[in-house]
């Protein structure tokens, strides 16, 4: 667009020389200087022009240019939303999947229940509209003795599945009650932790029993088993069982304690960081020892950092791409993180993540919640199986019991068939026995009257 402005521009201009020059040229004015002059303009006219050519062109390709990288954004921008939407939506389906999952196993369950019961009625009441008077007795006590064991196993089956439900209920109330009282609790942790540290000025062991003392307190209130879920002090093995040895100190790693995730990948927390100078910190009232003291905590905490870094928790196969180091008093954490804005990501930076009680507790609800859906998906597997297994054997069942209704039928058949011979027809039985009566067959009983006649 602002090419052709210019191009247009440039025509109504050289329009109008033209007119000019032509209108000069018929004028009485003398012939030589009526070209000299309209030479030398018609030259400065044309330098004119080709200076403002190029200034156009330059200006649409500058255009071109700005153009084509608004467009380059603009499909950068479309393709980063629609990659985030595709995220979110699959997000979105796999949770609902499952949660619609465990709706419908539940469903499924109880249809198939309902469903066995039917199948049952049905086929006892078919059995039983079939049989005479005479064998009702002897089929109960064969259907029962085929149903009793399998009733027994539905029985049996549906208690597991509500056990499963309930359990699980249970579980999820029981886990927020608990996750309530590690928090209510973690008050009283912090205030015993400043108490012991108080009381722990300068013995750096007796400081590491105490932060492993609070943090095995927590992981046990947390939910999780220990030598199940945790250890403590658990020596790491390579692949083959040979004891793993850090490549700085070539010592056997064996840390404080190791949390494992459903993944069978591992967590490594260590809670031997040194809190004397914090001690002596609130312990003081000058504001001069004050502020030395806290930078002195600061620098326990890095000193800490690099040596547990050096270690090399975090290049085992199992264990994620961080070590976990617990701070066992949360003033303690706290000054340390207002002293230094930085400390966390100075940690995060050698793969360390500070923990305090409170966040600790966080953490260890989330793994609790990861294994408490491992067992669900487990239950899930074993009552799949245990349906597969009765389903099978409830098509056993019914097998047996077709082959009961074929004997009960051609039973039937041969009673009738008896009976024919007993009273119908002629020299059956009952009029032959009446003949040799009637004959002087001295009896002792008599036939029921019903046949005679």
């Amino acid at each position: 667009m602002i090419e052709i402005i210019i191009y247009i521009s440039i025509g109504l201009i050289l329009g109008g020389i033209i007119g000019w020059f032509i209108g000069r040229l018929k004028s009485n004015i003398t012939l030589q200087e009526q070209k000299k002059e309209s030479l030398e303009n018609f030259i400065l006219l044309d330098k004119k022009y080709a200076i403002l050519k190029a200034t156009s062109e330059d200006l649409l390709k500058k255009h071109e240019e700005k153009k084509q990288e608004l467009d380059n954004q603009i499909n950068n921008l479309k393709n980063t939303n629609h990659t985030f939407f595709e995220n979110l939506t699959t997000a979105n389906a796999k949770n609902n999947a499952l949660e619609e999952k465990l709706i419908t196993q539940k469903e499924e369950i109880k249809e198939m229940s309902e469903k066995f019961n039917l199948e049952f009625k049905n086929i006892a009441s078919e059995i039983l509209k079939d049989n005479t008077k005479s064998f009702t007795e002897l089929n109960e006590t064969k259907i029962k003795a085929l149903l009793n064991p399998l009733g027994e196993n539905i029985k049996e089956f549906k208690q597991k599945v509500q056990d499963v439900y309930d359990k699980e209920a249970k579980e999820r109330f029981s886990l927020g009650e608990k996750v309530k009282e590690l928090a209510d609790k973690s008050d009283q942790i912090s205030q015993d932790a400043i108490n012991l540290t108080n009381a722990l000025k300068g013995e750096a062991k007796t400081q590491g029993n105490w932060g492993e003392m609070i943090l095995e307190n927590i992981l046990e209130k947390s939910g999780l088993r220990k030598n199940e879920e945790y250890f403590k002090e658990h020596q790491l093995e390579d692949e083959d069982g040979n004891p793993l040895k850090s490549d700085v100190e070539g010592k056997k790693m064996r840390p404080d304690f190791v949390i494992k995730y459903p993944d069978n990948r591992n967590v490594i927390i260590d809670s031997k960081v040194s809190l004397n100078a914090f001690t002596r910190y609130i312990a003081s009232d000058e504001i001069e020892t004050q502020k030395k003291e806290i930078q002195s905590h600061v620098t326990a905490i890095k000193n800490h950092i690099i040596a547990l870094s050096s270690k090399g928790y975090d290049d085992y196969d199992k264990s994620l791409d961080f070590v976990m180091m617990f701070i066992p008093s949360e003033p303690a954490y706290i000054a340390a993180m207002q002293a230094d804005a930085n400390l966390w990501n100075y940690a995060y930076d050698k793969r360390i993540l500070l923990m305090n009680p409170t966040n600790l507790i966080t953490s260890l609800k989330l793994i609790v919640d990861l294994w408490k859906r491992e067992y669900q998906n487990k239950n899930a597997i074993a009552i799949a199986d245990r349906g597969a297994k009765l389903y099978d054997k409830f098509v056993g069942f019914v097998d047996n019991l077709d082959k009961i209704g074929k004997h009960l039928n051609n039973a039937q058949n041969s009673y009738h068939d008896a009976y024919k011979q007993l009273s119908t027809g002629n020299d059956n039985l009952v009029t032959q026995a009446t003949k040799l009566k009637e004959l002087g067959v001295k009896n002792k009983k008599e036939l029921p009257l019903n046949l005679v006649k």
